[in-house]
Order: structure tokens, then C-alpha cells, then sequence
């Protein structure tokens, strides 16, 4: 479960859960579990980073399979674990990155699964490519498959690609640049249903810029509206 996750969207980790049990896959969440690192890491503050990417690759040492709602702690686990702990820690962090997927990555790629049902008919819905996942990850077509074969209409958006200007600590740094980013995109956002990505983070920004900004549309983790397809 990720850091932002746990906070402000607990039932999308019960619902990637409850999907995953769906598709008969053993889920074990080990109590020791901390964050991946990747504030700390983008921070500058590279000591600390590294001991909770040592820490996170022992908890998850035994774990068939890492699978995190969040193309963010996917990308940092992946992309950052062995530039973190050196050669010392190679053999390690390369089994870690082996085994560690984003949620609908793991579904389409691993399990194979494409159609989790069609809960989602007639839903229009706009997807916003978080960067971590897009462009750490390579996750670009698995969540926009599960959707559309669930019944949604993945509607096309001008700026989908385009950065929504969190950035963890950026946001805090740069403020008014950060919600420069998010009015710009949200200005291109079609007229839908819902907006959904991997991320809480970008969940987390656009929609309190949307709520100020008087756009009443609702925003909504994917793993939420994947249960919602099963459902």
C-alpha cells in the first residue's frame, strides 16, 4: 500500500485487494511495510532513501509478486532501488524490480486478464497518464485496455500526457507553478463521468484544483473503478 494511499484513498487499497482475490490471486500484506523511499529520495536526502529502499526490499523479500496500486512507488522501486544500495545491494534490488508491477500492469501483463467485466458501461471517463508510470514504468495501454473492456468510453484529452504538476515535493516548492500545470490541463479536460489514474498523488492535485476552480466532475483511483467493473 502506498504512503498517499493509506491516507486519502483506503478504499482503493481495499478494492485492489478485493480485485485481486477476485482473480484468484493469494494477497499477504506484511505489517512492516513502510514508504518506498521516494520523498526522501527526491528531497536529497539520499542516507535515508536508501535505508527504507533496504528495509522495503527485505519486507517484500519472500513476496512472489510486489504489486502497488501506484505507478509512482512502482517507478521508484524499479527505477531508483539499485542507483540507491550500489553493487552491494544488486542482486537484491534486481529481484525486487523483477517482481514489483503497477496494478493493471500486473493484471494485463502477468495474469493475462483483459475483461474484469462490464460495470463500467456507458461510463465516460478521462484517464490521466501519471509520469512515473507512463514514462519510469512504460504503462501506457493496460489501464486504458481493462477500461475500455469493461464498457467505458475512454474519452480522448488534449493534455492526458501532460505532467498535472504535483510532483510530490515540487507542489510544495513551486506552488504557483504546480497549479499553473494543473489549471492548464484541467482547461483541456473533456466533458466526462469521471477522471481516473495509477496515482493519488495526481488524483490528489487535480481534483483540489478542480474543486476550486468549480469543476464538479468526481476523480477516482483506478483501482476503484476496475472493482467497479468486476461489480
Amino acid at each position: 500500500m502506498t504512503c498517499l494511499g493509506d491516507r486519502f484513498f483506503a478504499d482503493a487499497g481495499a478494492d485492489a485487494v478485493r480485485l485481486l482475490r477476485h482473480l484468484g490471486v493469494t494477497v499477504d500484506f506484511p505489517s512492516g511495510q513502510t514508504c518506498c523511499g521516494q520523498p526522501a529520495f527526491n528531497a536529497g536526502y539520499r542516507d535515508e532513501a536508501a535505508r527504507m529502499a533496504r528495509h522495503t526490499a527485505d519486507v517484500f523479500s519472500d513476496s512472489e509478486y510486489v504489486v502497488l496500486p501506484s505507478g509512482s512507488c512502482a517507478g521508484m522501486m524499479r527505477s531508483h532501488y539499485a542507483e540507491l544500495l550500489g553493487d552491494g545491494g544488486a542482486e537484491r534490488t534486481a529481484a525486487l524490480s523483477a517482481k514489483t508491477f503497477e496494478l493493471s500492469e500486473f493484471i494485463v501483463r502477468v495474469l493475462g486478464v483483459e475483461e474484469l467485466g462490464a460495470g463500467l458501461a456507458g461510463r465516460r471517463i478521462a484517464y490521466h497518464h501519471a509520469c512515473h508510470a507512463l514514462r519510469e514504468v512504460g504503462i501506457r495501454e493496460e489501464p486504458l485496455t481493462l477500461l475500455r473492456h469493461a464498457g467505458a468510453e475512454v474519452f480522448p484529452w488534449e493534455a492526458d500526457e501532460e505532467c498535472c504538476g504535483f510532483g510530490g515535493l515540487f507542489s510544495v516548492k513551486l506552488p504557483h507553478v504546480s497549479a499553473a500545470m494543473a489549471d492548464r490541463k484541467l482547461a483541456t479536460l473533456p466533458e466526462v463521468d469521471v477522471v481516473t489514474s495509477t496515482d493519488g498523488g495526481c488524483l490528489l492535485q487535480l481534483s483540489g484544483r478542480a474543486s476550486q476552480g468549480g469543476t464538479a466532475v468526481p476523480f477516482r483511483h483506478l483501482a476503484t473503478l476496475l472493482w467497479e467493473a468486476v461489480s
